[in-house]
């Protein structure tokens, strides 16, 4: 169709600049190998400067450059070799969170969420328990009292009830957005409100702020695109269309792979009849692993969560300490099967949604392997991008990275 909107033809392509490439510099001389496997769209993970404690999503300077990565100068010198070669380019937009190292921490101190009562909120689900006594509020022995953290105890919540930071928020997506990036994957976008008394998710009050912003962009700015990544059953997710172009489907995710095993399909028809109708303009975004462990949450029932886990890791390497989720790429799941992974692609570009790549499982990396098991199993699936098999897999046409591009080169014609 002439007029569809440049996202519903997209095939992104997820990764971490250092992993891939080094930095910015190195990441233009990989350029051609993306175009190569037929990517049309770079999701960049977070390149801002960071402690590093949560993979760069705790960001202490939305106006930079992490400086391992490069400088400004050679982040705008590879976003216009990207335009150059047809690429678009997103950025992670990290709204809920920052660092406790941002300066806003110290001289903002009503940007945060602060109280004195522990209690509050107290529906609210709590990410990373063990690290935080099973609480989100963390104490602040300068202000004597408590912020709130959805996440890593060292990641303060935002308070979006305060119009200065949603005004502040504003002008960093303008940063971004004036020197010509195409729109941001939102991070953890549904926890943005809280409130008493409820599960703190995907509140009304979330969805007009990111109304907001999307009408703040739409009017400045032209065909640049939101990606929300919620979370949560498609009923919770659709909302987010109301403001967003792509809304992440996890559900799709969980049931694409536990289809691997035995390559099966007969569920993947349920999810899909869960999902119910979008608007024209929007498209879900399908992926089958990416930076985060595997979130066995969606999968309803307990002995086919105990099936799947048994499965994939038999010898419980990669599962986190609760048992919930564990940290493993598409090969790990696939136990290294080029049939499994070319499979499980060609399953994943068959729904009508925007495919997402998560940089590795085109050439069946496999997870890291570490002495001692990490604290967060996420750390498995964030190796380094093994250039010396991929350049073996370019010159063999029969590798799967070769099976993968023809995969792509098939769902760019549609």
């Amino acid at each position: 169709m002439p007029n569809q909107p440049w996202h519903h033809k997209a095939i992104i392509y997820e990764l971490y600049v250092d992993k891939f490439a080094g930095n910015f510099q190195g990441l233009i001389s990989r350029l051609p190998y993306l175009k190569d496997l037929e990517i049309n769209t770079l999701w960049l993970l977070p390149h801002y400067p960071s402690p590093m404690v949560d993979g760069g999503y705790d960001i202490s300077d939305y106006y930079s450059i992490r400086s391992d990565l490069g400088n400004m100068d050679e982040f705008e010198t590879f976003l216009g070799k990207a335009h150059e070669m047809g690429l678009k380019v997103i950025l992670d937009l990290v709204l809920n969170h920052t660092s406790i190292e941002h300066p806003w921490f110290k001289e903002h101190k009503y940007w945060y969420i602060r109280s004195h009562n522990i209690d509050q909120y107290s529906q609210a689900f709590v990410h990373f328990s063990k690290l935080k006594n099973g609480k989100n509020w963390i104490p602040d022995p300068e202000n004597g009292d408590y912020y709130y953290a959805s996440f890593y105890p060292t990641q303060a919540d935002l308070n979006w009830d305060n119009p200065e930071v949603e005004a502040e928020m504003f002008k960093v997506a303008d940063f971004w957005l004036d020197k010509g990036v195409d729109g941001f994957r939102l991070d953890a976008v549904s926890r943005l409100i809280k409130r008493e008394h409820t599960s703190c998710f995907a509140l009304p009050e979330t969805h007009e702020i990111l109304k907001r912003l999307r009408a703040h962009i739409d009017l400045k700015y032209q065909k640049r695109i939101l990606i929300a990544e919620t979370g949560g059953w498609p009923e919770e997710a659709r909302p987010f269309f109301s403001s967003c172009h792509i809304v992440l489907h996890f559900p799709l995710a969980m049931r694409l792979l536990t289809g691997i095993p035995y390559k099966e399909t007969s569920k993947f028809s349920q999810v899909l009849n869960w999902s119910g109708q979008i608007p024209d303009s929007c498209r879900w975004g399908a992926f089958l692993t990416n930076h985060d462990s595997v979130d066995v949450f969606f999968l309803n029932d307990d002995g086919e969560k105990r099936w799947f886990l048994d499965t994939v890791d038999p010898g419980r390497r990669f599962i986190n300490s609760e048992g919930t989720s564990i940290g493993a790429r598409l090969a790990e799941i696939c136990q290294g099967d080029p049939g499994k992974i070319f499979w499980a692609t060609q399953q994943l570009l068959s729904f009508p949604a925007v495919p997402i790549i998560y940089y590795g499982n085109e050439i069946g990396m496999r997870n890291l392997d570490f002495k001692e098991k990490p604290l967060d199993v996420r750390e498995f699936v964030r190796g380094p991008f093994d250039w010396d098999s991929a350049k073996k897999q370019q010159s063999d046409p029969n590798s799967l990275f070769h099976s993968v591009r023809r995969l792509l080169n098939d769902r760019s014609k549609i």
